[in-house]
């Protein structure tokens, strides 16, 4: 798979089925390896190990209701009380991070409410702090650290 801008992690890869299938440490379970899989683990290893969130903290393909449609984010990130802390939208290294993925993200966060939202395609890493009160944006330098 293609090299991001992310530190380089081990994963535990296999043909399963005649498809590439990489293990999944959240789910537990081997997924099919597409572009996008590719950016989501290589997020959830960095949010793990460098950012030092706990896998426990984690969930991935979380589903929801937009408008009335389900829908599933990506990677949605508690706080210690359980409490949504931070969507993560995650985009294949191909497909550039426009408005589209922004809205998508925040459509999601509609409903989830977490006080930031990050969109990445593995290259690029947008994080936005989100003030659901005066319905202010602030586009912040770095993601959180866990604390």
């Amino acid at each position: 798979m293609e090299k991001l801008n992310l530190p380089e992690y081990n994963f535990k890869i296999k043909n399963r089925d005649g498809k590439i299938a990489i293990f999944d440490s959240i789910r537990k379970k081997y997924v099919v390896l597409t572009p996008e899989e590719w950016v989501r683990q290589n997020f959830v290893e960095y949010l793990n190990q460098y950012l030092n969130y706990p896998k426990s903290l984690l969930k991935l393909e979380s589903g929801l209701k937009y408008n009335q449609l389900k829908k599933r984010s990506d990677i949605l990130v508690f706080d210690r009380e359980g409490a949504p802390f931070m969507l993560v939208e995650c985009k294949s290294s191909k497909v550039s991070i426009n408005q589209k993925a922004f809205d998508q993200a925040a459509g999601y966060n509609y409903t989830i409410k977490a006080p930031y939202i990050v969109v990445t395609n593995g290259i690029k890493h947008y994080c936005c702090k989100i003030d659901h009160t005066s319905r202010k944006i602030s586009f912040q330098a770095q993601l959180p650290r866990f604390s």
